[in-house]
This record gives C-alpha cells, structure tokens and sequence, in this order.
C-alpha cells in the first residue's frame, strides 16, 4: 500500500517555495541585471552557492542557524514564536535558498538581454520605473519568467539533503517524496521506492517538456 503523503507534502512545498522564491527574486535579478556596484560579484557568487555547494554542507549551516541553541534560532523563536528545525516552514526557507540560483539566473538573463532603448522609451513617455517593469520589461521576458518558475519548481521537487537536514523524517510534516524513497530503499521495498521514483521522473519530464514546448513555440512566434 502506497502512502500518497509525500508526494502530496513534496508538491505543497514545491508550490509555496516557487510562489514566495519568484516574489523574492524579481527584484534582486532586476537588480542584478541593472547595477553596476562594486560588490555585484560577491552578490552573485552567494546567490549562486547552491549550484556548487554540496546540499549536506548547506543543510548543516542552516542547521546550525536555526537551531534554538545558536543566537539566530533563539531570537526568532523568543520574539517570533518560530521553530522552523523539523516543521515544514524550515522546509520552505531552506528550499528557498536552496533553489534560489534556479530562479534568479534565468530571470537575471532576461533583463540583461532587453536593449536598453526599452526602458529609456518608457522613461521617456514618462512611466515609472516600477510600470515600466511591470507593463514593459515583464512580458518581454516571459519565457525567462516561465524557466525560473519551472525549474525552481523541480527543483524543489527533488531536494534530498537539504530537506533531510532541516526537516528530518517526520511524517505529514517533513517526509517528502525523496526522503520516502530513501527510506522505502533502506527497507528493501523496491516496489514502493519505483512507485515514488517513476511518479517523481515523470512529473519532472512533463514540467520540462512543457516549458521547452512553450518557449519554443513563443521564439518561433517572434521570428519574422
């Protein structure tokens, strides 16, 4: 018998990371993509930590900040009421850093690759700043948009250390997809474990045959 908790817990935190990481790295790959600050690479650098840093090494530090032993854990748990070491908040946040290059490199690139006489026409029909983002450079950068949204997304999906780290094995609360698999594999249950994986494979082929789909149809429309 298959218990459907994880996969159902997975896309819960998939979806609630995505929805705040897009909020979050709108502006800092705007950004990113405009200044010319002296301290952009070191910026870039951090954000880009994950694609490099094993997901164990990441999941220790946050383990470590968030812990109600160490200062950081202590203030947000004595001024906010918040434990996020093994609840599924702590999931969302670590995932949230986790998934951040994923997110803010595609749409980054975007706004780099609009000509700059975009905006400057915007500026000089006298729109903001902020409705010459949301009216003009947004619906310029869609497919960008969709990519990071996409693969923060399944990305998401197949975290294993990081979520093992900070959530731990709980489950309805912390037991995800991944770590159901890991578990189904250390039993010997290699039904179940196939059931888990093969649900998890297919879904993320679905996600990215959809995205390549639209955004080659999208630059096949814009071609004269």
């Amino acid at each position: 018998m298959i218990d459907w908790n994880p996969i159902i817990l997975t896309f819960q935190l998939a979806l609630v990371t995505t929805t705040l990481l897009f909020f979050v790295s709108l502006p800092l790959a705007y950004w990113l993509a405009t200044t010319r600050a002296r301290f952009k690479p070191i910026l870039e650098a951090i954000v880009s930590m994950p694609l490099v840093l094993p997901p164990t090494v990441l999941g220790f530090y946050l383990l470590l900040a968030l812990s109600p032993q160490y200062a950081f854990g202590t203030f947000l748990q004595n001024y906010f009421g918040l434990k996020l070491i093994f609840s599924f908040e702590g999931l969302v946040l670590a995932s949230m850093i986790y998934s951040l290059p994923f997110m803010v490199q595609p749409i980054q690139a975007g706004f780099g690759n609009l000509p700059p006489s975009l905006t400057e026409a915007a500026y000089t029909l006298g729109k903001s700043r902020f409705t010459t983002i949301v009216k003009v450079l947004l619906p310029n950068i869609r497919p960008s948009l969709l990519t990071g949204v996409v693969l923060a997304f399944a990305h998401t999906i197949g975290e294993f250390g990081v979520v093992l780290m900070i959530g731990g094995n709980i489950p309805n609360k912390t037991k995800v997809a991944s770590i159901a698999i890991y578990d189904e594999v250390e039993t010997l249950n290699y039904s179940a474990a196939n059931v888990y994986s093969l649900f998890l494979l297919v879904v993320s082929f679905l996600i990215l045959l959809t995205v390549y789909s639209i955004n080659g149809g999208y630059f096949r429309n814009k071609t004269p």
